[in-house]
């Protein structure tokens, strides 16, 4: 390895998505041929044994290395790909091997930063490496994430996120955005650009870009809170306080609160807020509104209130939104 390269371990594993495995390194070898002097990373696949590792789409991958011949070594980023399963109710859920969780506890220790993609997020709670910290994963998976770990601070809806030396991608192509993030960290937003050229992408799918309208996204469903969350939709304009849904839901203040924790992930504010920025989102996307037009129709009433939400669920304005976002089919606002 020249003086020039960077290594990068990727975790592999049993059961381990494909394309978390081998979308990073397409890009970082593109970043080879686009960039001068030699410069770029150097990848190499790590398993518990040399022996080849079955991912979940059946394909047989070789390692490059053994955790065992990496002890002592520096390593510049540690990529952690995930593995999901099936449940007994047919859900999707993370796993997380607990000697998968050991070697990474350990890799990490000695990394300059660490990186997951998709639901690998999961292996890096595991390890302790999120506490405290805000993190995404796939959509499908991130109310397990939020209830098994409640130290950390999940935001379901961007593609990805980096807190610190810490880094955590959402799903499946989403790993090509956050692997052109940690190229443009190292070698700038031209190199990225020339790689993003190659790939045929956009550049720069902001971080904070939706992957999906996840923050509605339940963890269990009932009636009772089916019930709620459509009531929150036909009155989104109207004040909705705790006491408006409890005096619905014929339950007290406190139980309702306890409800929302339970079923819904959340808070009573914080639901109702998701669920009017989702329609702004919409407005934003789709037609030509003021913003002090979407704010009452969404019931925010103001367009500060309406602009201090957007920074809290999105980290962005409502008007960056619209003009990352906004589709090429445009709704004429009524009058």
């Amino acid at each position: 390895m020249s003086s020039a390269e960077r290594l990068v371990v990727i975790v592999l594993f049993d059961g381990v998505d494909l394309l978390d495995v081998t979308g990073p390194p397409e890009v970082f070898a593109l970043l080879r041929r686009e960039a001068a002097d030699g410069e770029g990373y150097r990848v190499v696949l790590a398993a518990g044994t040399m022996d080849p590792v079955t991912t979940s789409a059946g394909v047989r991958i070789l390692p490059d290395t053994t955790f065992a011949a990496l002890a002592g070594r520096r390593v510049d980023t540690l990529l952690v790909p995930g593995s999901v399963e099936a449940d007994d109710t047919g859900r999707t859920r993370a796993v997380a091997d607990p000697a998968v969780v050991d070697r990474v506890r350990t890799l990490a220790a000695r990394s300059r930063r660490v990186a997951s993609v998709c639901v690998g997020a999961h292996i890096l709670a595991e390890a302790g490496l999120l506490d405290g910290r805000r993190a995404t994963t796939h959509w499908s998976t991130a109310a397990q994430l939020a209830a098994e770990h409640p130290a950390v601070h999940v935001d379901a809806d961007p593609i990805f996120i980096r807190d610190g030396d810490v880094w955590t991608g959402a799903g499946i192509s989403a790993c090509l955005d956050l692997s052109l993030a940690l190229v443009a960290e190292d070698f700038g937003e031209a190199a990225a650009l020339r790689v993003a050229r190659q790939l045929v992408m956009y550049l720069k799918r902001p971080g904070g870009q939706s992957q999906f309208s996840v923050p509605l996204e339940p963890l269990s469903t009932t009636r009772r809170t089916e019930d709620l969350r459509h009531h929150i939709t036909r009155h989104i304009t109207g004040p909705l306080t705790v006491a408006d849904l409890a005096e619905h839901a014929h339950v007290s203040e406190r139980q309702l609160t306890r409800i929302f924790k339970t079923e819904l992930g959340t808070t009573p504010a914080a639901y109702i807020e998701s669920a009017r920025v989702e329609v702004a989102r919409h407005q934003l996307e789709t037609t030509d509104a003021t913003l002090d037009r979407i704010a009452s129709a969404c019931g925010f009433n103001t367009t500060d209130t309406l602009i201090r939400a957007f920074r809290r669920t999105l980290d962005t304005t409502p008007t960056e939104y619209r003009n990352r976002f906004r589709s090429t089919v445009r709704v004429t606002a009524p009058r």
